[in-house]
């Protein structure tokens, strides 16, 4: 009986804690996320950004998989939205050029850090760098 109990202990922090993702609604025709591949994306996953929250990507035309279900889905992409544990933490919507982005990214993963989590309305309009999905 110690032994199991301190099997399981040992695998408790011997296994990774679920990670913030930033996940990326895209689409085949959206220019701006060709311009986010150029600009960002070969760098992203060698950033500390990237590191404490790995990129994912997923087409905006097909259905979510069921751990992001719980995601709002916009018309338009991109649309980057940081999750953590299972919860929303917050979006960029659009694609506004290299510096822009970091900054932005900046901003919800420290939002990350202090907690907090976003419950966020769509916007009627795309905003400027994003395209509407077909």
């Amino acid at each position: 009986m110690r032994f199991l109990a301190s099997l399981i202990l040992v695998l408790q922090f011997a296994l990774p804690a679920q990670a913030a993702e930033l996940v990326m609604f895209e689409q085949k025709s959206c220019v701006w996320c060709r311009k986010f591949d150029r600009e960002i994306a070969p760098a992203y996953d060698k950033t500390t950004e990237g590191n404490r929250a790995p990129l994912r990507r997923l087409d905006i035309a097909l259905p979510a998989p069921s751990d992001l279900a719980f995601i709002k889905r916009e018309r338009f992409t991109p649309v980057f939205v940081l999750i953590d544990g299972g919860r929303e933490i917050g979006r960029i919507r659009g694609y506004p050029g290299d510096t822009f982005f970091w900054g932005l990214l900046a901003n919800l993963l420290e939002r990350l850090d202090r907690g907090e989590s976003a419950t966020p309305e769509p916007p009627a309009a795309p905003p400027p760098g994003a395209t509407f999905a077909e």
